[in-house]
């Protein structure tokens, strides 16, 4: 299965809370933190819930 490597570029203060609570579940807490997640659609879709916070790249 492919998977992805989930950067935090951005800051989470002053965002929406939902937005805050998708990146949490995504593992992510603060800038540089990043996570390798399975390439699904859950993961999908919180990604472009926030995508304006991220760096998505493919992990071979």
């Amino acid at each position: 299965m492919a998977k992805l490597n989930v950067e935090l570029v951005k800051s989470l203060n002053g965002r929406h809370a939902k937005h805050i609570a998708t990146a949490n579940s995504l593992g992510l807490r603060k800038i540089g933190d990043s996570t390798v997640q399975p390439d699904n659609d859950q993961t999908r879709g919180k990604i472009a819930q926030i995508g304006y916070l991220l760096k998505v790249t493919e992990v071979k």
